[in-house]
């Protein structure tokens, strides 16, 4: 991984909140959109009580979920458990590598718990032999091509099923290779009839990128959005995944002008609210994340 230099980081952070108080007082409200989780933030706790979790999920305000990390179940069973929690489905994640798989299976699963979405988490090599490699090869810009000509694929063979193909990004798709960006890269080389993005602001923000600049530069190629915090140091760590994740308005990131943004040039669909870690306890964690989100409105 790239480390990423004390300049571009602080000047990242700086950036965010670098809009007028105007522009912060006109888009108070953060899209008007239902509160949404992504349900990794809960991974473990679906594993020992499924149906328990999805109750937590549902009473500490969320109506909308995306799916990832769910226990072994089938679709039907999935879908039960999520309308007795009154929690609507409207998006799955998946790694790349699933994807290429099995992907007729992952999409008939997916449309049967209800998703409107289905979004690669991870990208995949060109070469297989480069995914066996210890701790995994870098990605050479060829492998980001690779990527957007396999998603501009998935993005038609959705679409034939009434769902949108979409990528989510962590901090690997900002790291420079051979002078290009990967992520717009992907947002170039990919077909936006085919392929929308997610973009998790969070790590966007991590990587030394301006989620703001991201949004204003691509207008209506992001339709989805990441919410998460971090708690961020003018001397960001080596590992760029080491980052100390909190809970939404304990840290570092401000979303209003990231919403704001969002409301000039995107089309959002959903926000997902996603809590890596905890450490508070975790249906404390979420009430908190759900009335951050709620404060904004106001």
């Amino acid at each position: 991984m790239t480390q990423i230099s004390r300049r571009k980081f602080i000047g990242a952070t700086a950036a965010v909140a670098a809009l007028t108080l105007a522009d912060r007082n006109m888009f108070a409200n953060p899209l008007g959109l239902p509160l949404g989780i992504q349900l990794y933030s809960v991974r473990q706790q679906m594993a020992e009580d499924f149906e328990g979790t999805l109750a937590a999920v549902s009473a500490a305000g969320y109506t909308e979920v995306e799916a990832a990390a769910l226990p072994k179940k089938t679709a039907q069973e999935v879908r039960a458990a999520l309308d007795k929690a009154n929690l609507r489905c409207v998006s799955a994640h998946h790694p790349f590598a699933d994807l290429h798989a099995r992907f007729d299976e992952i999409v008939a699963y997916d449309k049967q718990i209800g998703a409107q979405f289905i979004i690669c988490a991870s990208p995949g090599y060109r070469t297989p032999a480069a995914a066996g490699t210890p701790g995994g090869a870098p990605f050479a810009l060829d492998d980001w091509h690779y990527n957007a000509e396999q998603f501009n694929i998935m993005g038609e063979k959705t679409a034939a099923a009434g769902i949108q193909f979409g990528y989510h990004n962590h901090v690997r798709e900002f790291a420079v290779t051979d002078g290009k960006t990967p992520y717009m890269e992907l947002l170039r080389l990919t077909d936006p009839k085919k392929v929308t993005f997610e973009l998790d602001c969070g790590w966007a923000i991590v990587a030394g990128m301006h989620p703001v600049e991201i949004l204003k530069n691509n207008p209506n190629r992001i339709s989805m959005l990441h919410v998460k915090d971090f708690k961020l140091t003018a001397t960001p760590p080596a590992d760029p995944h080491d980052a100390k994740v909190t809970e939404l308005g304990r840290g570092t990131i401000d979303y209003v002008p990231i919403f704001a943004q969002a409301a000039r040039t995107q089309h959002i669909q959903h926000a997902f609210v996603e809590q890596e870690a905890f450490d508070i306890p975790w249906k404390e964690s979420l009430k908190v994340d759900a009335d951050y989100l709620r404060s904004l409105k106001s």
